[in-house]
């Protein structure tokens, strides 16, 4: 109904009269998807407790929130949830151990993480790892306010010390239950708000990397095997997915980074918008600089970055060769 008022709002004659039939199709094509993706039945596994005990020595804090892809619904076992996924590889890593929180809520849109943040502070964290959005798109919430909810949220988590990785909004139009022209829309929507995002979080001293369309090509072309068996949410493989693409920024944030191939860019928004059209492009910031680095894992040539050469600073590593 939200969608519908925005579509007809200060539309008037034949004109509305198209834009109605429009605005019906895609509430009738939201219907059909909440009717083929059910309501989450049970909670999913929390994966609460130590990683990595064997090392020794006082384990690092690491808490994760945000919505049902950082609870990791539609999995069975601890071990598979992103928070277990990423609290192994850090102690595998940093060869210590890694006490772990999940405070992320199933359902949650942005407007809850306050609450999270609260629960949160009480662990002293000393990393934590933010992964929300496809709720505030679902439901269209104010995308204004989600982000500012976002931004605050890293703002006060870093007012402690805590390093804060964020993994932006992924592109809700690769879900299968959506269909054109809702998908469409649905894509629209999550990279504008998974830019916002970036820029809210930067600001507020965290990084981000993209998710984007990592729910994609692989999903599409292989939705048994990257979704549950919910459609909406992914497997055991797909989680493992997205931990893998976070993971390298989740390590520069803990000071172990490893060589990418980097780019400066004069001005945030600029290096948002770029993040958002490939999944797994780290954003940080290095004094008015905005820095994106891809971690090669992905295979892709060293010409991603779609802008023009640029001088930089030189801290960043960036190199011509490198464009």
């Amino acid at each position: 109904m939200k969608l519908a008022g925005r579509v007809l709002g200060g539309v008037t004659g034949a004109l509305a009269g198209l834009t109605a039939v429009s605005a019906g199709l895609l509430l009738r094509q939201a219907a059909d998807a909440r009717r083929v993706i059910p309501m989450a039945e049970a909670p999913p596994p929390r994966g609460d407790g130590v990683y990595g005990a064997k090392f020794g020595g006082k384990p690092l804090t690491m808490v994760i929130l945000g919505d049902s892809s950082a609870a990791g619904y539609g999995v069975h076992r601890p071990r598979e949830t992103p928070g277990a996924l990423l609290a192994t590889g850090v102690s595998r890593r940093l060869r210590r151990p890694v006490r772990l929180h999940r405070l992320a809520v199933v359902g949650s849109m942005s407007s809850g993480l306050p609450y999270q943040v609260d629960a949160a502070l009480e662990h002293e964290p000393e990393v934590a790892v933010i992964l929300i959005g496809a709720n505030d798109v679902t439901h269209y919430s104010d995308r204004a306010g989600a982000v500012r909810h976002l931004g605050d949220a890293v703002r006060r988590l870093r007012a402690t010390g805590c390093r804060v990785v964020v993994g932006t909004c992924p592109d809700i139009g690769a879900i299968q239950p959506i269909k054109p022209p809702l998908r469409w829309l649905a894509r629209k929507w999550s990279r504008d708000l998974a830019a916002a995002q970036t820029v809210a979080v930067v600001e507020a001293g965290g990084r981000t990397v993209s998710l984007g369309n990592l729910l994609g090509p692989m999903f599409i072309a292989d939705p048994v095997r990257m979704f549950s068996s919910d459609r909406f949410h992914p497997s055991v493989e797909g989680y493992a997915r997205a931990a893998a693409v976070v993971m390298p920024t989740l390590m520069a944030a803990l000071g172990e980074d490893t060589p990418r191939p980097a780019a400066a860019v004069d001005g945030l928004e600029e290096a948002a918008h770029e993040a958002v059209r490939a999944a797994g492009t780290e954003v940080s910031a290095q004094g008015r600089w905005a820095v994106l680095r891809r971690h090669p894992w992905f295979g892709e040539t060293r010409h991603w970055f779609g802008h023009r050469r640029t001088s930089a600073p030189s801290a960043v590593g960036w190199t011509p060769e490198d464009q």
